[in-house]
């Protein structure tokens, strides 16, 4: 994080929570707990949720004459993930990094430091932008503490439990360049990361459980320069939304200790959810402080360049590769391929498109009506039939989505649906007489349809469309109506 960031161009994004004049300069570091069966050193169980201090034993918990083992399926996920975003596999070693926490047992914790096993990588989010990836090294976790009474804060507290079955739970920790100029890229980045991580099956990526921990390194500067002045590292963020009220708070109070002429100084703060402010934490140590040095008790770890073939052979489709697939193949947009993909949607719309139905029409069914949990009985043929039945004229919108709803409940054939539902085309000659009869009726609102202006011609359409649903219960296709409506007026 020391090395100078670019000055922004004018067309990189400028945060516009801003005052003018000033740039945001964001760099994130991502812990990701690693879904192991057992510990980074010892036998332990890996697991959320259970007693305190009950997955412990003398290697986790720093006893005098305890070993590490490294579990090798932790160095694999790391390679994995590594590979993912585009790092470089390096021979690496682990280091003891020293420094006292209240709940970190051995008083140092065994990371890695200048040999890292992934490097020099990149994460490219979905609207293009890129964000480079420093290092994505292994490390192991801290133990919790938990402060009771007062306002939760270790200062505060009447007295503070600690519980270690966290200790030793294998993290990587991915360490982006400072980059970032805005919130929504920064917040578009661990949502990007997080869909990475769930894709190659490296942790389950809940956020509120931990599994995915943020801490954000904050300063700002005035507009143009390539300078990086002091920064301040929120940490321990675990939402989106979090991590965009941290950031903007952050920096407007960067920028107003430096207008006073003081500036911040360099530290760790904590972000106050309830009070919607950070707070300080500790004066923040260089890395010269921490006394690195190379763990004596573990061997280098050194991959050879069969095993990272392999691992490069077996990567599945990451989510950048399968929106631009779904791109392709539908012609769906950013945000609505972003959705899809991140529903597991995406595989059944290519499908569906394979099989015959309509990209837009696909892609538009999914979106609006298939935002449930369970989707498992809505097959590709079945989705695509009921694509192709709307696209013929053979269902309205309306009715494919409740016909989806049978899908989604029960599977089978959409036709099947659409005939117990008594579903079937309407004659366009039966839509103009009715559509005749309701503007007999109806002289004002018929008027104001036809002369009036573009909010009352569109009120008016709705209303016209909701009169001739209601009297064919549903069964108009309002796009039809439209069309019948903008002919009638124009004659």
């Amino acid at each position: 994080m020391s090395e100078l960031a670019p000055a922004a161009t004018p067309e990189t994004p400028v945060e516009s929570a801003l005052p003018e004049g000033w740039e945001l300069i964001v760099g994130l570091e991502v812990h990701v707990e690693l879904d192991t069966a057992t510990k980074l050193f010892c036998g332990c169980v890996n697991r959320f949720g259970v007693d305190p201090n009950t997955n412990v034993c003398p290697t986790c918990l720093g006893l005098p004459g305890s070993l590490p083992v490294m579990n090798e399926r932790a160095v694999e996920m790391a390679m994995i993930l590594g590979r993912a975003l585009g790092c470089q596999v390096n021979r690496s070693v682990m280091a003891r990094k020293n420094y006292f926490y209240p709940d970190m047992p051995k008083d140092f914790q065994t990371t890695q430091y200048d040999q890292p096993t992934n490097s020099e990588g990149e994460l490219k989010l979905a609207d293009g932008f890129v964000v480079r990836i420093e290092r994505a090294h292994i490390e192991e976790d801290t133990g919790k503490s938990v402060h009771v009474g007062g306002g939760g804060r270790i200062n505060e507290a009447v007295y503070s439990l600690v519980d270690y079955n966290r200790a030793g739970v294998p993290l990587i920790e991915i360490v982006s360049k400072p980059d970032i100029r805005t919130i929504e890229h920064a917040r578009n980045y661990v949502e990007e990361l997080r869909a990475i991580v769930v894709a190659t099956g490296v942790s389950d990526a809940r956020m509120e459980e931990g599994s995915i921990r943020v801490d954000a390194n904050v300063s700002v500067r005035r507009f143009g320069s390539s300078e990086l002045r002091t920064r301040c590292e929120i940490k321990n963020i675990n939402s989106l939304r979090s991590l965009g009220r941290a950031i903007e708070h952050e920096a407007l109070r960067q920028i107003d200790l430096w207008t006073t002429g003081s500036g911040p100084q360099q530290q760790t703060r904590h972000w106050d959810e309830d009070a919607g402010r950070t707070t300080p934490g500790r004066s923040k140590e260089d890395v010269e402080d921490y006394r690195y040095f190379q763990e004596p008790d573990l061997v280098p770890l050194d991959p050879t360049s069969a095993t990272i073939a392999a691992i490069d052979a077996a990567m599945p489709p990451l989510p950048s590769a399968r929106r631009s697939a779904l791109r392709a193949a539908t012609g769906a947009g950013i945000d609505a391929a972003r959705l899809l993909v991140e529903r597991g949607q995406d595989g059944l719309a290519m499908a569906a498109v394979a099989a015959g139905a309509d990209g837009a029409k696909t892609v538009t069914r999914l979106v609006n009506d298939l935002a449930v949990n369970d989707w498992s009985k809505v097959e590709a043929e079945s989705f695509a039939a009921l694509v192709r039945m709307e696209s013929n004229g053979e269902l309205s919108a309306s009715q494919a989505k409740q016909v989806l709803g049978d899908l989604v409940e029960r599977g089978g054939d959409p036709a099947a649906h659409a005939d117990v539902r008594g579903f079937e085309a309407m004659d366009t000659t039966e839509l103009e007489s009715l559509l005749d009869q309701l503007i007999g009726e109806n002289p004002e609102e018929w008027s104001r349809y036809c002369g009036g202006d573009e909010g009352d011609r569109k009120k008016m359409q709705g209303f016209f469309t909701g009169q001739i649903m209601k009297a064919t219960r549903g069964q108009a296709d309002g796009k039809v109506v439209a069309q019948l409506l903008a002919k009638r007026s124009s004659s």
